[in-house]
Formats: C-alpha cells, structure tokens, sequence
C-alpha cells in the first residue's frame, strides 16, 4: 500500500530514549521529517488504523507494550477479548499507549526504531 502523504512523519516522545536515538540518526542521515510530539498530538484511530493497515503487521504491535499505562490497564490479557475498533479508539485516547517512535512515509509505516527498516521506507 502506498500512502499519499509528504512529508515523512515522525512521532515521538521526546523524553524517550528510543525516540532520542531515532532523532539522532534521522539527523545524521540527513533525512528530512515532520516531528509530532505523540502525546501533545496523539494520532486519531482514523491516522492508526490507515498506518496499520500499510504496515502489514499485526495491530498488537502499535501499542507500547513496554509502558506503564499498557501494564496498568492490563492490556496484555484484555487486547485478545476487543475488536480491532475498539482497540484503534484505544490507542487514540493516549499516545503513550502507542509504540514509539513511529515512522510514517509514503512507502510504509514502522512502529519501532529499526534503522534498516527505516532507511529502507525513506530511500
């Protein structure tokens, strides 16, 4: 699926040490994103449900599995009883619920730091 949109988005928390070393590479690679603070404007279950749709990976692994929010709702065992909606709604209503930082190109999209995934959906 190829998304209509420019420029490359990245969304991040900027107090997060994965989205920190995102940055760094983004800016030693030269590569040219819009920046989105994930939690001052967390995506719309409109945007998440078009971004996973393009990523090809399994709707599970756009939420933050790691945070603390995830592990306080006790999401682990309560995500396999919702359907995809309500989990979209979900990951709407927090951005700290969502997986970061998140890469979104007109090539596909990447919850995640992976830095050849990443090049691979900017070149």
């Amino acid at each position: 699926m190829i998304l209509d949109m420019t420029p490359n988005l990245f969304l991040e928390y900027p107090k997060c040490t994965t989205c920190k070393k995102a940055a760094a590479w983004l800016k030693e690679q030269g590569y040219s994103v819009e920046d989105r603070h994930i939690v001052e404007q967390h995506p719309t279950a409109e945007e998440l449900r078009t971004w996973w749709q393009a990523s090809g990976l399994p709707l599970r692994r756009f939420f933050n599995t790691s945070g603390m929010k995830y592990r306080d709702m006790q999401l682990a065992s309560r995500l396999p009883e919702m359907s995809e909606n309500e989990q979209l709604e979900l990951l709407a209503s927090d951005g700290m619920l969502v997986k970061r930082p998140l890469l979104v190109t007109p090539k596909g999209v990447m919850p995640g730091f992976k830095a050849e995934t990443w090049a691979e959906l900017l070149s």
